[in-house]
């Protein structure tokens, strides 16, 4: 009875949650069109008084070659940070994988300790242990830097 009324409070707060997800999607979505709708204008607004001062072809290739820059300048920073992100993405799971092996060391370690061969079993975990630091200390980075530490 008392699982029935928990899965019935989270389903509820879960359809909510959608409810609002979606709602929230829509109405960005909406101000985002128009947003881009708006900008579409205020770039025509510019072009058209460019023309009537400069010209129209001139101000046809200043704005065709502004655009072509940004493009490149953000082509370039996105590559730029490329590198740092990966960086960040492979540590977080380096640490993720030390929390795992931890983890799953202290869940196992009553198991291990119960058994008749508690003394094999710590010399597993040693040997397990010892293996890993021999494998780090002579792995290197993808970069080709020194071996970890």
């Amino acid at each position: 009875m008392l699982g029935s009324l928990i899965a019935t409070i989270l389903s509820g707060e879960a359809q909510e949650a959608a409810r609002r997800a979606r709602s929230a999607a829509i109405a960005y979505a909406v101000a985002g069109l128009l947003g881009l709708l708006g900008a579409g204008f205020l770039v025509g607004a510019g072009f058209v008084a460019a023309a009537r001062r400069f010209g129209t072809i001139e101000t046809a290739l200043a704005f065709g070659f502004a655009l072509i820059f940004v493009a490149l300048a953000i082509v370039a920073i996105h590559s730029m940070t490329r590198k740092r992100r990966r960086k960040a993405a492979a540590s977080r799971r380096a640490a993720d994988v030390a929390t795992i092996a931890g983890v799953a060391a202290v869940t196992l370690l009553p198991t291990l300790l119960r058994g008749r061969s508690v003394v094999g079993g710590i010399a597993a975990a040693a040997l397990g242990i010892l293996a890993y630091g021999i494998y780090r200390e002579n792995t290197r980075p993808k970069d080709g830097g020194p071996p970890a530490e």
